[in-house]
């Protein structure tokens, strides 16, 4: 899971998430209501 702040900074929140986890955490980070935006992505193997 990324974020990216209200700069343009972009940052590995977390990783070895399976993707249920992985989009709970995002959607629980977003509804904090932060400027911050968080998605997630799939590791390249």
């Amino acid at each position: 899971m990324y974020r990216i702040d209200d700069n343009g900074n972009v940052f590995l929140v977390a990783n070895q998430l399976d993707r249920e986890a992985a989009d709970r955490m995002a959607a629980t980070f977003e509804a904090r209501g932060h400027k911050q935006m968080y998605w997630v992505e799939e590791e390249s193997r």
